[in-house]
């Protein structure tokens, strides 16, 4: 008899339901979400379960290799299909989650979400963090630009690095003013320190790993935007060509079709939000600051002559996407094209 388990995780406890091949329902029980506790109980079950589903959360990478270091086979599944099954049972339950995500097993109806390694996963934890004191230090900025202004003080466009300078320099006769500001400023210099310190860890990891030193031959990919599509990607094999990973990333239009209509509409920005900024970001640089021609900008700006700068940016993020997977695979570096087409263009 094949067995086939649902586990609906939770913070503190996981339900979790085996079905035999009929779909008749075996066990149900609940237990804590540690690997050991699920690993422990179904060695004690005595089940032979074939494929053992977890639905997408914060909890799931963690549970899936404890679970498969214990030579269980677990299987992380996308989300949005799992909902969709759910919702079609009445009562929102955890013991109900657990037996749909059971049945999904048993019916082969899901999709596998690829589990990425730890090191990516800290990577990309890395550069969440580090963009989260960006816009946090963005917040407070824009709260002492707002104290200022309730009383007359312009503070204009000064840079990060002058920016507490020049406020005190502009409160300095207001003491009311000053003793409100200065609390922040204090804050923003302790979080540019910490901001600083990540992205020299940032800059560390880039320096001693091979592929991002490869993908940095790009005109306008930094060691952010590397480290960020190496951290998204992590196994470049598992696109079976480049041009999926723009899909990946949420680069692609989005459409609707039915009967007579057919939209399409903006991209679908589902994936790796940080890897799609990062590229869209490079692809600006490579647009309007960088100064080296190659067949890659001659494109941008060609499609930008056709449907606009922001429309080209897209297309550019997109194209990068391919090219920097495409390098990634075969091990080439990036080429720049030849002096005839220069001319050409």
């Amino acid at each position: 008899m094949k067995y086939h388990a649902g586990l609906d995780v939770s913070l503190e406890e996981t339900s979790i339901c085996v079905v035999d091949e009929n779909g008749r329902i075996e066990r149900e029980a609940r237990a804590e979400s540690e690997p050991e506790a699920l690993g422990l109980w179904f060695e004690q079950s005595g089940l032979v379960v074939e494929r053992i589903g977890l639905e997408a959360c914060s909890l799931t990478a963690w549970l899936h290799d404890g679970l498969c270091s214990r030579g269980l086979p677990a299987i992380c599944i996308e989300t949005r299909r799992a909902n969709a099954t759910m919702r079609t049972m009445p009562n929102k339950t955890d013991r109900n989650d657990a037996r749909a995500i059971a049945q999904m097993m048993r019916t082969g109806w899901f999709r596998q979400v690829h589990v990425k390694s730890t090191d990516c996963r800290r990577w990309r934890w890395l550069l969440v963090a580090r963009r989260t004191i960006l816009n946090q230090m963005r917040s407070i900025e824009n709260v002492v630009r707002a104290v200022l202004r309730e009383d007359g003080l312009k503070l204009g466009t000064p840079g990060r690095a002058g920016f507490a300078p020049k406020v005190r320099e502009m409160a300095e006769q207001r003491p009311a003013i000053l003793s409100l500001v200065e609390p922040l400023l204090v804050v923003l210099a302790t979080m540019a320190e910490q901001f600083a310190e990540l992205t020299r860890h940032v800059v560390e990891i880039v320096r001693n790993e091979p592929v991002c030193r490869r993908l940095m031959q790009v005109p306008g990919v930094g060691p952010l935007t590397a480290l960020a599509f190496r951290a998204a990607i992590d196994r470049p094999d598992r696109f079976r060509r480049s041009r999926d990973v723009g899909a990946h990333l949420g680069l692609t239009p989005s459409r609707y079709q039915s009967g007579e209509t057919d939209i399409q509409g903006r991209i679908s920005r589902c994936g790796d939000e940080i890897a799609r900024t990062a590229l869209y970001e490079a692809a600006n640089v490579l647009l309007v600051r960088s100064k080296k021609w190659s067949r890659l900008r001659a494109w941008g700006l060609a499609v930008a002559k056709r449907r606009g700068m922001a429309r080209a940016r897209v297309a550019v993020a997109r194209k990068l996407a391919v090219i920097l997977h495409h390098m990634w695979c075969d091990g080439t570096d990036f080429c720049f094209g030849s002096m005839k087409e220069a001319i050409a263009a």
